[in-house]
């Protein structure tokens, strides 16, 4: 099996031991992250979006054929980003944020709204707008969790601070959330930092991930919180005070894991609900994100992982194992994931995990891991050797037959073939996985191991 000199999209998904059972096309508006619930017997998925603001209700009781319910768009601003969503306790907490140009389409300074809207959703269908919070600082919230409970841990911007920080809001009452608590790494508080100088080739967005910037979510279980936070990596924290969480743990696994052209060096960290584990990611990034000229320049891919850490001792996190290099399926044109005509060494990596937040419609089983790998589709993983991960079945769906993603004049904004990226995934209580991708819609697969 050789690389291709040319780009043929393929029409057929490559699969092992799983099953495709359902699609649709989310009316062709791609979407990011998914959350479920449970009521009265009925699924309903609900898909945050990734270019077209708003939100996606389906009704997934019969997962072979998802019946898409209706849209609610998203603030009307051309910044405007919509891309994190959870569902639990009969509460939807939707992210507002801004978006990036080479991703979008959208132009540096087009506003945008910023921070989070709490919803009732007890009638799945017609969710009911209680209140928004706005984050006061430019950027908005990137990542969260919620499981139903009193607070919401949010990756979020603030005024005073650097990037994104720690934030914990109380929704006791969620017609009025208000903020009980934050954490942040010193260098992120302006008024301590000590302004550095850069020469004419300083990157931002690259010093950005290299740095100590909260990607997260936090994710609690018991008094502690796992936070993943790009280049600081992996952090621990005592929350048994909710105001005033504490540094406990950390485990910087960047160098020499991640870099370059990579997304975030931590992207997350998933402690297992039954085990002294966490599974902990760094983030590949999207291959047409970069043209060939920067990737060329960019030298070797740097490696991006998924591996398993030990958690007994919270002090002192220690990585035990990493994940196989995602197996090459047959009818795959090209060499391998990184390699790819027309792009160069591009970067590649892992993307979303399923996230189970003690959701009971969710499925939460701790010797398995499922991740969106991008290009390389969806893995799944045995992890019931914590230091031996086993790859048992990935499913890489067909290529798009065409791009969503362009600018304000219609012009497609990515270069290279169109080759199916992966994004998100959850999988419900019955089996059911359900994935989003970049450009063309919602799979729905079995899992036949």
């Amino acid at each position: 099996m050789g690389a291709s000199t040319t780009f043929t999209p393929r029409k057929e998904a490559l699969a092992k031991n799983i099953e495709q059972i359902g699609y649709h096309d989310l009316d062709g508006k791609p979407g990011f992250q998914m959350a479920m619930q449970e009521v009265d017997r009925r699924y309903y998925l609900y898909v945050a979006t990734f270019k077209h603001p708003g939100w996606h209700i389906l009704d997934v009781t019969d997962p072979t054929k998802p019946d898409h319910l209706r849209f609610i768009p998203g603030p009307d601003l051309p910044g405007q980003g919509t891309p994190k969503i959870q569902v639990a306790g009969g509460i939807m907490v939707t992210a507002l944020g801004g978006t990036l140009p080479r991703l979008h389409g959208t132009e540096w300074g087009d506003p945008f709204e910023q921070g989070v809207i709490i919803w009732d959703v007890k009638d799945p269908v017609n969710p009911k707008k209680l209140s928004q919070w706005d984050t006061g600082g430019m950027g908005g919230v990137h990542r969260f969790y919620y499981d139903g409970g009193r607070y919401v841990h949010l990756s979020a911007t603030c005024k005073g601070f650097r990037n994104y920080i720690y934030r914990i809001l109380d929704i006791a009452d969620p017609t009025h959330p208000v903020e009980v608590g934050r954490w942040w790494w010193p260098d992120q508080w302006e008024a301590g930092y000590i302004e550095q100088k850069h020469g004419p080739d300083f990157d931002p967005e690259m010093a950005m991930l290299n740095s100590a910037v909260m990607h997260g979510p936090a994710y609690p279980k018991g008094d502690l919180a796992y936070v993943s936070y790009m280049g600081a990596g992996m952090v621990v924290l005592d929350i048994s005070d909710i105001t005033l969480p504490r540094l406990v743990g950390q485990l910087k696994h960047h160098p020499p894991l991640a870099g370059k052209l990579a997304g975030a060096r931590c992207h997350t960290v998933l402690p297992l609900s039954q085990r002294d584990y966490a599974v902990v990611t760094s983030e590949g990034e999207r291959y047409p994100v970069f043209d060939e000229s920067i990737t060329k320049a960019s030298g070797a891919q740097p490696m991006n992982f998924i591996g398993m850490v030990d958690i007994s001792d919270p002090t002192d996190p220690t990585l035990v194992s990493v994940f196989p290099y995602p197996e090459i399926p047959e009818g795959w044109p090209y060499k391998n994931f990184n390699e790819i005509p027309g792009v160069g060494a591009g970067p590649f990596g892992p993307h979303n995990i399923h996230e189970p937040h003690s959701h009971p419609a969710l499925e939460d089983r701790n010797g398995r891991v499922y991740c969106c790998y991008f290009h390389a589709g969806l893995r799944i993983y045995d992890i019931s050797d914590a230091y031996v991960p086993r790859e048992i079945a990935h499913f890489i769906p067909p290529d798009p037959e065409k791009w969503l993603f362009t600018d304000r004049a219609g012009n497609n904004i990515f270069p290279g073939p169109r080759i199916a990226t992966t994004e998100d995934i959850v999988v419900d209580n019955r089996g059911n996985i359900f994935i989003d991708t970049f450009h063309d819609g919602l799979y729905v697969l079995r899992c036949t191991v």
